[in-house]
């Protein structure tokens, strides 16, 4: 009898913090995670992608990709400065 008690004890022990804590977890996230109009709108920009390029005299060529025009013309002056030291 005395060892279903402490069993019994020992159980609500352990699992009633468990309990507690995934209530608690559950209640501050619809906190954090609400919506917000102003976020919702915003999408991430697509970086260039740059293919490099070396022939066999040992000359570097590329091809930029991209959406943005303005970021494809810096990396296309990055590149040729880069390579001009």
């Amino acid at each position: 009898m005395k060892t279903l008690i402490f069993r019994t004890v020992t159980l609500f022990i352990i699992l009633f913090p468990l309990y507690a804590c995934t209530n608690n977890g559950s209640r501050s996230e619809e906190r954090v995670f609400r919506q917000i109009p102003e976020l919702q709108e915003i999408k991430p920009r697509k970086p260039v992608k740059i293919k490099l390029k070396r022939n066999t005299q040992g000359k570097y060529s590329w091809d930029l990709s991209g959406n943005d025009a303005d970021k494809i013309i810096e990396a296309d002056a990055k590149l040729r400065e880069s390579l001009k030291k």
